[in-house]
């Protein structure tokens, strides 16, 4: 969280913040609050918190002075909240404060905005399968993130109530469309693929395997995989996916599915549910910063 913080830090004053330097007294005061304009699921209070540490502290080592900036979070990461709610105050140095701001607000707009839309799937996904008598299914996020966010949108999944997918392409074995055409390419089915991929794994790892046909399911569940990605499927096939695997492998959906498709999509009884927007269609929640009355200084 540091090195990104940091990074956007430098990114948004790389030589300082010209104007706070040149309207700001150096030692002046402000408050500042967190306010929400709208409701939502918290997520990213941790690095709203810590880029103005971070700031403080960079300030403190180039001026050799205290800075003497206090941040206070109201609300923790996976807290809901209403409108008009105050989830953090900061006091300390106005330029400090200034210089945090920006990057501050645009982390825990976004990471709030993933953990809320988040929690609208789960609970979307809940009625459905409430509705039908099944098994509520985890939804899970993708690797579509945000680069250099991976770790903090994966955060705000789970804030908002969802489940993380793998982390990356080193965390686990999954074979999609593009690996299975390469094989296909070189004669090499499916089944084949699955027991020679096994035979060169360590037994602690799991095989994902993504099918787009129905035919396919009997060859991928007889190889032993663990889950199967029913990518792109209609809700008909998905009744029928379910029904093939047999609750011999964990069941996947994927491909497409919206806040008004999901409920409908858990009715059929998968497992899980991967849902690319998540993280990748997101729209920042609306949380401001509200600036108080600049006090007099602490000390000249």
């Amino acid at each position: 969280m540091d090195d990104v913080i940091l990074r956007a830090l430098a990114e948004d004053a790389p030589w300082g913040d010209l104007t706070s330097e040149a309207f700001v007294p150096k030692n002046a005061q402000a408050s500042v609050a967190l306010v929400a304009r709208e409701s939502g699921v918290l997520s990213g209070i941790e690095a709203f918190a810590r880029t103005f540490e971070l700031a403080s502290a960079e300030r403190e080592q180039h001026l050799r002075i205290s800075d003497g900036t206090h941040i206070e979070a109201r609300a923790a990461d996976g807290d809901r909240f209403a409108s008009g709610d105050v989830l953090a105050t900061i006091k300390g140095n106005a330029r400090t404060v200034l210089r945090a701001e920006r990057v501050a607000l645009n982390l825990v707009q976004r990471l709030s905005g993933i953990a809320t839309l988040t929690a609208q799937y789960v609970a979307a996904a809940e009625a459905g399968a409430t509705a039908t008598g099944a098994k509520a299914p985890r939804i899970v996020d993708t690797r579509k993130t945000t680069p250099g966010l991976r770790r903090l949108e994966k955060a705000a999944v789970r804030h908002g109530g969802g489940h993380n997918h793998r982390f990356s392409l080193s965390d686990a074995v999954m074979a999609k469309d593009n690996h299975l055409a390469v094989l296909a390419a070189r004669g090499i089915t499916i089944g084949e693929a699955i027991r020679a991929a096994r035979a060169r794994l360590p037994h602690t790892a799991t095989i994902e395997v993504e099918v787009d046909r129905l035919d396919q399911i009997a060859e991928v569940v007889a190889a032993g995989v663990e889950t199967i990605m029913l990518d792109n499927f209609t809700l008909a096939d998905l009744h029928a996916g379910v029904a093939l695997v047999a609750g011999r492998a964990l069941v996947e959906a994927s491909g497409g599915i919206t806040l008004d498709t999901v409920a409908d999509v858990a009715a059929t009884g998968v497992d899980l549910i991967s849902v690319g927007a998540l993280t990748h269609g997101v729209r920042s929640l609306d949380l401001g910063l509200d600036v108080g009355v600049f006090e007099r200084p602490l000390s000249t």
